[in-house]
Formats: structure tokens, C-alpha cells, sequence
């Protein structure tokens, strides 16, 4: 239909003329309430964002020398972290000369993703930046689950 006369259709009707599909061959247009066609978009546009979950990352840091018990509640903590749906950095801080042992560092971050390997996947694999040895582990998903 050509598109004076879709205009003076929809003005008889007292409706507006709404491109719904501008990209298809030929473009598809309606006669409707343009403002109700609006408010209804805009309500399923609000509907989508409150169904979006926001994934941040979380940050664990830990020494090259740490105790036992201290591993274990960084450990906890990253766990919380994943179970609540989110990225864990784990960050091991070098000072001073412990900087010359960086395969210290890097076994530290392997026994924590192995520790958390039930739940985690690691994302980004131990990598010295600077003073620190960083690594990003995200969460697994569970088939039928998640």
C-alpha cells in the first residue's frame, strides 16, 4: 500500500502510522495509538532489565606466604563470591624480594582454583602484572540448574 494512503487511512481512524519493522522489504507499518504502542515498549523494555542479572567482579587478595587457616577463609570467601553468581579476582601481592619467587604465587592461585574447582571455571589463567600475580576464575553452570 503506498504510504499516502496509509496516512489518510489512519487519519480517518483517528490512530497514527507505525513503522514496526523498518529494516524488512517492504517496511511494515500498522495503524495504531502511538503513545499506548510507546508506554507498552518501554513497559517490556523495564520488565527485560529487571530480568538481567548484573555479574561483578569480586576481589580476593591473598600473600605469597599466607597460613593455612587464612588460605581457607579467602577461600570461603571466594566461594560466597561465586554463589552469589559472581567473578572472583584473586590477587597475590608481592613484596620486596618475594617478587624473584613468582612460581610461589603461582601455585598459590592453582591450589585455590583447585580448591574451588567444583564450582568454579578459571577464566583467565595466573598472569604477573606488575607486583601482583592475577587470576579470574567465574562461576560454573549447572546444567538444569542456573
Amino acid at each position: 500500500m503506498a504510504t499516502r494512503d496509509a496516512l489518510a487511512r489512519a487519519e480517518e481512524v483517528h490512530l497514527d502510522l507505525v513503522e514496526v519493522a523498518p529494516k524488512a522489504k517492504p517496511p511494515v507499518c500498522r495503524i495504531m495509538d502511538f503513545g499506548k504502542y510507546r508506554y507498552e515498549q518501554q513497559k517490556r523494555d523495564k520488565e527485560a532489565r529487571k530480568k538481567q542479572k548484573v555479574i561483578t567482579i569480586k576481589e580476593v587478595k591473598l600473600r605469597p606466604n599466607i597460613e593455612q587457616h587464612d588460605f581457607n577463609v579467602k577461600t570461603k570467601n571466594a566461594l560466597r563470591f561465586i554463589n552469589d553468581g559472581n567473578k572472583v579476582k584473586v590477587t597475590i601481592m608481592f613484596r620486596g624480594r618475594e617478587l624473584s619467587h613468582p612460581e610461589l604465587g603461582r601455585d598459590l592461585l592453582l591450589k585455590v582454583a583447585d580448591a574451588l574447582s567444583e564450582y568454579v571455571v578459571v577464566e583467565r589463567a595466573p598472569k604477573l602484572e606488575g607486583r601482583n600475580m592475577i587470576m579470574i576464575l567465574t562461576p560454573k553452570q549447572i546444567k538444569g540448574g542456573n
